[in-house]
């Protein structure tokens, strides 16, 4: 490893996105190598041994994501001496991309997932079909897909109306259809709220031997972001890695769940929808009991302006 990493301590997120795709480009150069992929796509490596982690990140949602504006996996490069590969883009592309293909193809000839002991494949979202569909070139890896998409092929998912300016994107060619890319995987695990159905219905078509199904009940459909609110999404790539992300160990880093209020109300708003009204005042005053709360005060209100709601 090179000695100086203060660099891995500096805040990005001042800078506008060149400088900010710049330094980049500057840091990975010094610590790994950095490959520009065409037009919407660059690929940064930091290198440590013995675990790869590769993410795939959109610009825009790694910059709101941090507060210093770094890749996912600089923390873990920094703190437990992993490598970190990112391939990034600028927008929600799901890097169907040749130049994309033509990398993963490079570095499958040249040996580069060989020379590790462990791989890991993170994303979220498009994110997250990527690194689902990425991972065939490292067989035997760990994936850990949030909220992934299958394919956006109209033909086979025409019932999601979210991105249909993709409809006319080849998810047909190499590195297609995610779910068929996991059968070399070691280990698959694909995180989803259920009550989100166009996220269930994906995750349904990942139904396979070696993958396992993650279910975060009335997180909504910003996984991710939740996650990384709740200081759980470094312990949960880092459980992966140890091939310990049971269902158990799963629940309870979802424990953390009870003290995000966007998780709490839309508890309330189910509760509501449910016509549970005793419910959801025993929810209202647990939540104002413990947290400065304000929608739920207002909530709470309405039931001493109106009992009968009980």
């Amino acid at each position: 490893m090179q000695d100086d990493l203060s660099v891995f301590d500096t805040s990005l997120a001042d800078l506008p996105k060149r400088e900010w795709c710049q330094k980049i480009s500057e840091i990975a150069e010094e610590h790994g190598h950095f490959q520009a992929l065409g037009n919407h796509h660059f690929a940064a490596f930091v290198e440590d041994k013995p675990i790869l982690l590769v993410t795939f990140e959109t610009v825009q949602g790694l910059r709101s994501l941090s507060d210093a504006s770094h890749p996912i996996g600089w923390d873990l490069f920094k703190s437990h001496g992993w490598s970190h590969l990112s391939i990034i883009s600028d927008g929600h592309t799901w890097f169907r991309d040749p130049q994309v293909y033509a990398y993963f193809d490079r570095l499958v000839d040249d040996g580069f997932f060989d020379e590790f002991e462990q791989v890991i494949f993170y994303g979220s979202g498009s994110c997250g079909y990527a690194a689902a569909a990425f991972s065939v070139a490292a067989p035997g890896a760990t994936v850990i897909a949030v909220q992934p998409q299958a394919t956006l092929d109209p033909r086979v998912t025409e019932w999601d109306d979210r991105f249909v300016k993709m409809r006319r994107t080849d998810f047909t060619t190499r590195y297609g259809y995610a779910p068929d890319m996991l059968d070399a995987a070691d280990q698959a695990y694909v995180i989803y709220d259920p009550y989100v159905a166009m996220d269930a219905a994906h995750a349904a078509m990942f139904t396979r031997s070696n993958v396992k199904k993650l279910r975060i009940p009335n997180m909504g459909s910003n996984l991710q972001s939740e996650m990384k609110k709740m200081d759980v999404l470094m312990p949960l790539i880092l459980t992966a890695a140890d091939d310990n992300l049971t269902t158990l160990r799963f629940a309870k880093l979802m424990r953390a769940r009870r003290n995000n209020r966007a998780y709490l109300y839309r508890l309330v708003q189910k509760c509501d929808s449910e016509g549970r009204g005793a419910l959801t005042k025993m929810l209202c005053e647990h939540v104002t009991g413990r947290f400065k709360a304000p929608r739920f005060a207002r909530r709470l209100a309405k039931f001493d302006a109106d009992p009968a709601q009980d």
